[in-house]
């Protein structure tokens, strides 16, 4: 089932639309592209779990609406809270009803991985595993690349100690990305569809991880230099 038949054909467009023009802002890997295939992957999971794919389409969609609010204030706004915020009272100009404005925004604050709030629905846990399915396998070894791309980052440093470097530093690379986080989220996930999918993303990784580092390094060892 596609997110376009999750809700009313119109009205999907409408929230892509705004969610657009938000998610334009922070472009990169966090592009409008990025919440489309969340919204794939939550109506993917809902529809094998028999969810509420209105409920999951309207929150993916719009799930990180709030994210310019978090990289302006360098971390101190969350994005999930700021995002929740800035939905209510764009579905009820929508004319979502109030039960299910409250669904969507729970969904949208609690999808953070270092979030405060826990999902508590259906909807909420399969929303956050959604978003973390983009942040792994193929997709996400090509998000971590865009972004190390974006902040200036090297292009690989498994010589680096990655809890010794610091986030949005010449150091954070795709690399870095997956040892703090990417690897973990296999074991973060909510839903048994969700733990399914992230065990064959997680393999990927582990492979082109492994291929990168014998690219560039071969018989040479970490320094990149050959031993004479």
């Amino acid at each position: 089932m596609s997110p376009a038949q999750a809700l009313a054909p119109e009205l999907t467009a409408t929230i892509r639309k705004i969610s657009a023009r938000y998610c334009m802002e922070e472009g990169g890997s966090h592009g409008p592209d990025h919440s489309d295939r969340v919204c794939r992957n939550a109506v993917h999971i809902g529809t094998r779990m028999e969810a509420r794919l209105d409920i999951l389409a309207a929150a993916a969609l719009l799930h990180d609406i709030g994210r310019r609010r978090e990289t302006e204030s360098r971390g101190a706004v969350c994005h999930a809270r700021a995002g929740a915020e800035l939905a209510r009272p764009i579905l009820r100009r929508l004319g979502f009803a109030a039960p299910d404005i409250d669904a969507i925004c729970h969904c949208i604050r609690a999808h953070r991985f270092r979030g405060r709030t826990r999902p508590q629905t259906l909807e909420a846990r399969i929303l956050f595993d959604a978003d973390k399915l983009d942040s792994i396998g193929a997709i996400g070894i090509g998000r971590a690349f865009l972004f190390a791309g974006q902040i200036g980052a090297c292009l690989h440093n498994p010589e680096t100690d990655p809890e010794a470097t610091a986030a949005y530093s010449t150091h954070d690379t795709a690399y870095r990305e997956f040892r703090v986080k990417m690897s973990r989220v296999r074991d973060q996930m909510l839903t048994p569809v969700g733990r399914e999918l992230a065990r064959e993303r997680h393999r990927f990784m582990e492979i082109f991880f492994d291929q990168l580092n014998r690219e560039i390094y071969g018989s040479f060892g970490h320094s990149g230099l050959p031993t004479f």
